[in-house]
């Protein structure tokens, strides 16, 4: 996996204050990870549980690993995130 560096001058850009709109990334790829957890959880809990208990077997569950691999292919919250501030797609103030 790359590494691609972001100019912090195209994020001032787009907003008031670098170090503010950093912290407003940094919130929403949280919202985005949460999110992510609960999907995750949702589609686990619809696959049928084994019955053998039988802890000497390592056996892997099919459908478990196929979607636990989807997961990995999704872009990370933080880049997911970082991206969406700079498409102008979260907004954020204060309280």
């Amino acid at each position: 996996m790359q590494i691609e560096p972001v100019d912090l001058r195209v994020i001032d850009r787009r907003s008031a204050n670098v170090y503010e709109a950093i912290i407003a990334a940094s919130k929403r790829a949280r919202q985005i990870n949460t999110e992510n957890k609960i999907e995750y959880t949702a589609l686990v809990s619809t696959i049928p549980v084994s019955t053998t208990e039988d802890d000497s077997e390592d056996i892997e569950n099919p459908a478990q690993l196929k979607i636990a691999l989807d997961f990995e292919k999704k872009e990370k919250p933080h880049i997911q995130a970082l991206n969406e501030l700079l498409e102008g797609k979260v907004e954020y103030r204060y309280k």
